[in-house]
């Protein structure tokens, strides 16, 4: 697209005037709302990092606590059509009327396959 095609997008999309920026750093900037508009925008927690790197801080961010289970709560996960009810117990967990020492196990037994337990039920990301 031209400079003026862009431009004209952006008005367009935005419903404001574009910024004044080179052309190619206008074309970047586009296809980064168009991809925001389609996907959804950057996670909260990254926009965090983005803000905090931008500001110099390069020291690696402290790592999250995962959330603590208590007793009584319930995790739920669909897998491949059923849902997967987990109760969280003081001995351990509560699924399909008996006591598992550990959410793998249970995610091995759904999926067949060696998941983290953790990961499986959405308690911790990736990486």
């Amino acid at each position: 697209m031209s400079s003026a095609q862009l431009r004209e997008r952006w008005a367009g999309l935005e419903k404001s005037a574009p910024p004044n920026v080179p052309t190619a750093l206008l074309r970047r900037m586009l296809a980064q709302r168009l991809q925001e508009r389609r996907f959804g925008a950057l996670p909260a927690a990254v926009m965090r990092e983005l803000e905090r790197v931008a500001r110099g801080n390069m020291a690696p961010a402290p790592k999250s606590s995962p959330p603590l289970l208590t007793p009584g709560a319930r995790l739920v996960r669909e897998w491949n059509g059923p849902t997967i009810c987990v109760e969280v117990r003081e001995e351990g967990f509560w699924w399909q009327d008996r006591s598992w020492r550990s959410l793998s196990e249970i995610a091995r037994e759904v999926t067949g396959a060696r998941w983290s337990g953790p990961r499986f039920f959405g308690l911790q990301s990736r990486g």
